[in-house]
């Protein structure tokens, strides 16, 4: 696939969006007002310059999109940046590290980290591919890229650059992505911490399902003690009458999770019956495989469920993974196991759901870690 955007091409953008405060219920169906995000990539001989989103260093975790109606969420993710060698003596040889095959936990911090480039295109530095898969006969109602990454490494990536990333449909060429909303941007602990975030309905609705492809995630390579890391997420709601009337939800913000720190998220005014089934996805960044006391908890119908599965163990659920319930995300290219620092992952919710209720409570641990959290959905059964 090529990119018309030529080496005038600036970088994509990146931000860090946490679980901070209270969920706003809205109407059966709402989304934020976005301004367009998506167009074609200007030319070399006519290029524009990066727009300079506004930033804040702490965003409210505040409510996207929500909708009651037959459907679900589906998402696809992959990181931007992998290791290429070890720095520390007593790490693992990379190709093992990623694999998820090391005898030892292995950070993103020992190693040099390079850049991921599935495209074969000169003009971009990073890119991968995942698929999104809403089932046959669904309609997108709404669609949101998550993109972030941490700046500072052992080179420097320009914050102006934080709003611009780069996407492909399914057999499409890039198409210039912009940040429809303030981005959140801060300096913590070592790290230079990002994310942003866009509309993309228009362009998931009219492409479909398939293999998505996002380039020019604004994070820096190299090593430094705080690691490189970073990735994306592509959020996708959709209806289907077949399916079970579900309240649909997602939400971000940005806020530094620890050491020693966590986040709740309390969404009144969603009654669910006794047995409801449900899902919930969520976005992190710079989560170290090993590092146990990271905990993600549902309070629901007085029942408090630890949430956890074969990819995500109940006191490391900041591990690094890009994972549907249990098991390694398919469709992606790379697929690495160990992302490095970056975690896209679903859970199912049945277990804390058994009680009914009409009010869920998330809560994010990580107490020996700083990590960011960036986003979450939520698709819970209305009615049986």
């Amino acid at each position: 696939m090529r990119n018309s955007l030529g080496p005038l091409l600036r970088r994509g953008m990146v931000g860090v969006f946490s679980l901070a405060s209270l969920w706003a219920p809205g109407g059966p169906a709402a989304a934020a007002p976005a301004m367009p995000t998506t167009s074609t990539a200007p030319t070399a001989s006519t290029p524009s310059p990066a727009p300079v989103a506004a930033e804040a260093e702490s965003l409210a975790f505040t409510q996207r999109y929500r909708a009651l109606q037959h459907g679900g969420i589906v998402r696809a993710a992959n990181s931007s940046i992998t290791c290429r060698r070890p720095v520390e003596r007593s790490a693992a040889p990379c190709p093992a590290a990623r694999e998820g095959r090391a005898a030892t936990n292995d950070d993103n911090d020992d190693f040099e980290m390079f850049y991921i480039d599935v495209d074969n295109d000169p003009n971009t530095y990073n890119s991968s591919r995942a698929e999104v898969r809403p089932p046959a006969g669904a309609r997108v109602s709404y669609a949101r890229l998550y993109w972030g990454g941490n700046l500072r490494v052992g080179e420097q990536k320009p914050p102006k650059d934080n709003g611009r990333v780069l996407i492909a449909e399914p057999g499409g060429q890039y198409k210039e992505v912009l940040a429809d909303t303030v981005v959140g941007h801060r300096v913590a602990h070592g790290a230079d911490a990002f994310q942003a975030s866009a509309d993309v309905t228009a362009l998931v609705r009219s492409s479909g399902a398939g293999a998505y492809t996002v380039a020019q995630v604004n994070v820096a390579m190299g090593h430094s003690a705080a690691g490189a890391w970073g990735g994306w997420t592509l959020m996708v709601a959709y209806e289907k009458e077949s399916e079970p009337l579900r309240h649909l939800a997602m939400w971000d913000g940005f806020d530094p999770l620890g050491p020693g720190g966590d986040r709740t998220v309390r969404l009144p005014g969603m009654k669910f019956p006794k047995g409801a089934e449900g899902r919930a996805g969520l976005v992190a960044y710079n989560g170290d495989r090993g590092r146990t006391g990271g905990s993600f908890t549902l309070s629901a119908g007085g029942l408090t469920t630890r949430l956890a599965d074969g990819a995500n163990p109940r006191d490391d659920v900041l591990n690094s993974t890009i994972s549907e319930p249990g098991r390694t995300a398919p469709g992606r290219t790379p697929a690495y196991p160990n992302t490095l620092g970056y975690d896209s992952d679903v859970f199912e919710l049945d277990k804390g759901l058994r009680h009914g209720g009409d009010r869920l409570d998330f809560r994010l641990v990580s107490p020996r870690d700083t990590a960011w959290a960036g986003a979450l959905f939520v698709a819970v059964d209305a009615k049986r």
